[in-house]
């Protein structure tokens, strides 16, 4: 059990299974949910090569399911454009519980561990982060604050080629100098205000990010199969190769599909954890439970209205291109450049978890660059548009 709730704990129900309508879902919906998600993993070239999909309203999951494979292609064909494709009897099914490089999911964890600290008076949501760095130099000349990294308002970049230096402190210096290129208080999705966060965190707390995120998030909620890398029997992702990845690294499975947090060590404020669909269904219920899961408390009901509350701290709020329409009452959620995405609906206590290796055997352009802030890769609905519609619908059919 977490104490960062304060004294007093209220137990809150602990998920299980049942049918769509005893979740209070329309039937019909849901199994046309799961025959399109289904789809999305068949033909030469799929959306993606497996999908996991679970869906769930109060204490009720109302689907768990898997389809295609986690593992499908040994390499991809650069001269074919194809992947090149593993015998069937040496490919791997996915199942329910198998674990994704949740990508920019990641991001998400390290948002509630921040609010954690707010919440314990050790972080201060408006501070400037040069009062907890003042060696990282741009940081206290431009004057970021806390909200900036937690809101993507710094003016930070999105990226630094962190996989190109020779070493951690190389690393750790480009990172001390990077000034923002943006003007501060607009929006500007950045890998950057997440790693900076973390470096926050740590020194704040003087336990590593890995530490904060098992110890206050996934221990106390039970959540066994979330962890940092490396994670032999996760979903493969890309063949990994230049010119169209940043590192020459071949076929990846179980090990960080980022090539900054890769570069990084597989632990990093915007990448490296992986997880499993039930799993996050547990993260999504205790937010919308106020903070609680079972006996245990991972924040207090006015922190996690802070966490959600748009615009919402590390949280998207209501984006129609991901969560269709979900989206529009508070929603909120985030994606994955590897194809992973969660929804939470306050409003009708549901949520959504849509978990893909749409970069299996290699990235498509924007088809995979499932970041928040970037309409381009769904607009007209794309498949998790498609599914978050699916989910409304069957709110309201209910």
């Amino acid at each position: 059990m977490c104490g960062c709730g304060g004294s007093r704990q209220l137990s809150a129900p602990r998920l299980r299974g049942d049918t769509p309508e005893r979740a209070g879902l329309d039937p019909e919906e849901i199994r046309h949910l799961v025959r399109e998600v289904h789809d999305l993993t068949t033909g030469p070239r799929p959306w993606a090569a497996g999908t996991v999909l679970v869906v769930g309203r109060g204490p009720y999951i109302a689907v768990e399911e898997a389809a295609g494979w986690a593992v499908r292609y040994a390499a991809y064909d650069e001269e074919k454009d194809a992947g090149v494709e593993l015998p069937p009897d040496s490919r791997v099914p996915m199942t329910p519980s198998t674990p994704f490089d949740l990508a920019s999911l990641t991001k998400l964890f390290t948002s509630v561990a921040a609010v954690q600290q707010i919440e314990r008076g050790t972080l201060g949501i408006d501070a400037r982060v040069g009062a907890y760095l003042p060696d990282f130099r741009a940081a206290v000349r431009y004057g970021i604050t806390v909200r900036q990294l937690l809101t993507h308002t710094s003016g930070l970049r999105p990226e630094l080629p962190l996989y190109d230096c020779a070493d951690d402190a190389e690393r750790l210096e480009m990172l001390r100098a990077e000034p923002p290129i943006g003007v501060p208080g607009t929006y500007c999705y950045s890998d950057l205000n997440l790693l900076l966060l973390q470096h926050v965190l740590e020194r704040v707390t003087s336990r590593t990010l890995d530490v904060l995120i098992h110890d206050g998030i996934t221990r106390p909620l039970g959540m066994t199969a979330t962890h940092f890398g490396p994670c032999p029997g996760a979903a493969a992702t890309e063949d990994q190769r230049r010119p169209w990845g940043k590192a020459d690294r071949g076929m990846l499975r179980g090990v960080v599909h980022d090539e900054n947090a890769w570069a990084l060590g597989g632990v990093a404020g915007h990448a490296g954890l992986f997880s499993t669909g039930h799993d996050l269904a547990v993260f999504c219920r205790a937010l919308l439970s106020g903070g609680a899961y079972g006996p245990a408390r991972i924040l207090g009901p006015d922190f996690v209205e802070l966490l959600l509350t748009p615009p919402g701290l590390g949280f998207a709020v209501d984006q129609p291109w991901f969560m269709g329409e979900l989206a529009g009452r508070g929603a909120v959620g985030h994606t994955g450049f590897t194809g992973t995405s969660l929804v939470l609906d306050p409003a009708t206590d549901t949520f959504l978890v849509l978990l893909a290796n749409t970069v299996h055997p290699r990235r498509r352009g924007v088809a995979s660059e499932a970041r928040w802030g970037s309409p381009r890769t769904e607009s007209g609905g794309g498949p998790r548009a498609g599914a978050g519609t699916r989910v409304a619908r069957a709110v309201r059919g209910r």
